[in-house]
């Protein structure tokens, strides 16, 4: 039900090929393969609307990705990954999503380069739909995905999974680390947590996580609190996730708070529900459509749908 195995989420994304990805080449040493996305979807809200735009706005995309890995000696090999999105429409530029390299041992993997932080295996705990979500938990930069400069290890010890990064920003005394632990029990529960710390802008950031999810046959469940501080502001936030699977129809909903406290005074700044529906054709092709309801005052509910197809 999750996006991945939870205990084998980070190490997965840094070796193994995508579900539908091509391989290209392979030797007894070396795989090299091929993935991506082509995805219409689309947005209407009055959130979209300006002065010359309407309600309705185009959200299409699509990825590429490669993925190499070679065997250097016994239980010693070096990996590769590169990922690229574009935007639908006239002169699109070409965003970087992944970029890194890194070599595999018996003892984990170590990487460097554009990468997710060692707190996106929680965070991927309720960031489980593909119309919204996932849009509470990061408190502080160091805590997000696709981060640059990023030093990462992933290591997997039986029913333990350990990550830890390490990024080194460009700008002066503007550097993050991060750790985190995630435990698979046998019977469905997974439980982690985890911490970040470091600058952002001029100011001390900090943020921990504690997630938990279930998951029963075609059902699945999950709940993530993050804590943290970035300055003299105080913040807190939680994710609620819930899914169900009917056969190739999957529905879930997500809950989604964020509040920061500064001056004595709070202030929502995520406060929404969503809802939605994914039904899979195949393994490459399928179709959504997710509702969100906003709960802060002067924001506009969303719809958004959209087809996808995987290759």
């Amino acid at each position: 039900m999750k996006k991945m195995t939870v205990a084998s989420a980070v190490l997965a994304s840094l070796l193994a090929s995508g579900v539908n990805a091509a391989t290209v080449y392979q030797n007894d040493e070396t795989t090299l393969s091929v993935g991506g996305r082509a995805e219409a979807r689309f947005n209407i809200s009055d959130e979209n609307k300006t002065t010359e735009n309407d309600s309705f706005k185009d959200k299409s995309r699509a990825r590429v990705n490669l993925k190499g890995k070679t065997q250097l000696a016994e239980g010693f090999g070096a990996f590769g990954t590169y990922e690229l999105e574009v935007e639908s429409g006239k002169d699109q530029q070409i965003d970087t999503r992944y970029l890194f390299a890194g070599i595999d041992t018996q003892f984990g993997a170590f990487s460097y380069g554009q990468q997710d932080s060692a707190q996106v295996i929680l965070t991927d705990f309720t960031d489980i739909l593909a119309t919204f979500g996932g849009d509470a938990a990061d408190l502080v930069d160091g805590n997000k995905d696709k981060r640059e400069n990023n030093f990462l290890y992933a290591g997997s010890f039986d029913a333990l999974t350990i990550t830890a990064n390490y990024i080194a920003n460009d700008k002066r005394d503007s550097d993050n680390y991060g750790l985190s632990a995630v435990y698979s029990f046998p019977f469905g529960l997974d439980v982690g947590a985890g911490y970040v710390d470091g600058k952002e802008g001029d100011v001390d950031a900090d943020q921990y996580n504690l997630t938990a999810a279930y998951t029963f046959n075609d059902f699945y469940i999950a709940g993530l609190y993050a804590d943290g501080s970035k300055g003299d502001a105080d913040l807190k936030a939680y994710e609620i996730a819930a899914a169900y699977k009917f056969n190739k129809l999957t529905i879930q909903g997500v809950y989604n708070f964020q509040e920061e406290k500064a001056n004595g005074i709070s202030t929502d700044t995520v406060d929404y529900f969503a809802l939605e529906g994914v039904y899979k054709f195949n393994g490459n092709f399928r179709a959504y459509a997710g509702y969100l309801f906003e709960q802060i005052d002067g924001q506009d509910d969303q719809l958004q749908a959209g087809l996808r197809y995987d290759f």
